[in-house]
């Protein structure tokens, strides 16, 4: 079980230091009288710095380090 947690650590970890970050986009109303609705789309963005990724890559090889053989 924990070679397994650090194996999914470590390939998170290494896809959050290539990718930083994505894009989305949402739907948000402006004006919504009656029948009458406008809305916009609105770019949204979620990033994290890269050193969380690494982190994160290097707390998996920690556990898989340190985890029991059987």
């Amino acid at each position: 079980m924990n070679k397994t947690l650090g194996l999914i650590l470590i390939v998170i970890g290494i896809a959050m230091l290539v990718w930083t970050g994505f894009n989305y986009t949402k739907r948000e109303k402006i004006v919504d009288v009656g029948p009458i609705q406008i809305s916009a789309d609105k770019q949204k963005s979620v990033n994290w710095p890269p050193y969380i990724g690494g982190l994160i890559a290097v707390a998996g090889v920690i556990v898989l380090v340190t985890s029991k053989k059987k």
